[in-house]
Parts: C-alpha cells; structure tokens; sequence
C-alpha cells in the first residue's frame, strides 16, 4: 500500500492556516481514496527538528567508523528524517510564506533530508521521481506581472531544491491573497482571495484522487 508523507509548518491551526485547510482537504481525499495506505505526519510548527548542527553535518561526510558520539547521535536524527521521505510513495507539504521565504522550520527539515549521495546529487537516490505537491501559501501575490513578482523566493526556492537537487516530481498548489479578508487596504481583493482558496482546495482534491489512482495502477 501507498505510503504520504504529509508535513505541515505553518504556526497558525488549520481553521486559520490556509496552507494547512489546502493541505488537510488533499490528506482528506487521499485517505478516501486510499484507506489502506499509510500516512506519516510531521507537524513542524508543533514539533520542529533540529536545525542542522556542526556535527549533524560533518557526520554527513564521513565514515560512520569515526564518528564521535555526538556525531553518531545528530547523524541518527536525521537518517530517521530521510527514511521517512524515502520511505514516501508520494510527499505532500505546506509551505507559507513568511517574510517572503519558507518557515524557518521547515529549513531546518530540508537542511536534515538533503544529504549528498544520499537524497541528493545522485543517480541512485530513492526519493528520484517521487511526487511532491508543495502548497506555497502566501498574503499576497507574487505571480508574474505583478508589483511583487520579484519578491517570489518560495517557489523559486523550492524548484532549485526539489527539482534540481532532489530530483522529484515537483507540483505547486497556490493560494494566494490570503491577507485580503482581515486587511482593509486590501478590501477589494478578496474575491480574487475567495477564487484562489477555492481553485486550490480543488487542485488539492483533484491531485490527491491522481496520485491514489496513478500508485494503485
């Protein structure tokens, strides 16, 4: 059976959140679809990992014989993060954006998985292929042509990472002018809001039902 990773970071609960109300309707549709599979949970904002350390790293690049305690200690922690990525058939995240970039604790997740040789730069790596949908939240929009497009470093980010480092699947779900129902200077825009949130609970839903439908064949 189809094994999710879903993994959320965004601090706010999901009736506030709304990369976490996207994230939740295509879990949601996935367990529908598929009630035999497995699903593995991270909750970021609830319970952050480690931010890569000294020796989290330079036991990344070394014989596992040499390493200090401490090394094999920090090592560890993150071969339990990359197995569960590795074990994914399909990986889903939220992603909002804050302060024009990703969580920090989401980072700090990235920073653990992305190992050289591993998951990373690699011909033999087990996540190669694997489809990631990443719903990229944001206040605003930064889409091309706008004011703002210059500011888009989530997407832009998560490409260079998913695509060009880990070699996955990658697919973006979007919804954005999140901000425009509590600011009043953004008053006029939220019914662009409301037909972003609602085109993207419907990605959601639809890509969940292509993922189930495309693993079981």
């Amino acid at each position: 059976m189809a094994t999710l990773l879903h993994i959320d970071s965004s601090v706010f609960p999901t009736d506030a959140s709304a990369s976490r109300s996207v994230t939740d309707a295509f879990r949601r549709t996935w367990e529908e679809q598929h009630p035999e599979g497995t699903v593995i949970y991270r909750d970021l904002a609830k319970n952050p990992v480690p931010h890569i350390s000294v020796d989290a790293h330079t036991a990344g690049f070394s014989d596992p014989a040499t390493h200090s305690p401490e090394q094999a200690a920090a090592f560890q922690a993150r071969v339990r993060l990359i197995e569960e990525l590795e074990q994914a058939d399909a990986v889903l995240i939220g992603a909002p954006m804050y302060n024009f970039a990703i969580p920090s604790t989401l980072k700090a997740w990235l920073d653990n998985v992305i190992l050289i040789g591993r998951t990373a730069m690699t011909e033999d790596s087990r996540i190669k292929g694997t489809p990631v949908t990443v719903v990229a939240s944001r206040g605003g929009s930064y889409a091309p042509g706008t004011p703002r497009e210059g500011y888009e470093y989530v997407q832009n980010y998560l490409t260079a990472i998913f695509t060009d480092m880990l070699a996955v699947d990658l697919d973006f779900i979007v919804p954005e002018l999140t901000s425009a129902p509590q600011n009043p200077a953004m008053s006029e825009l939220v019914p662009l809001f409301e037909a972003s949130r609602e085109r993207a609970l419907q990605n959601a839903t639809a890509k969940a039902k292509e993922l189930t439908q495309r693993l079981a064949a």
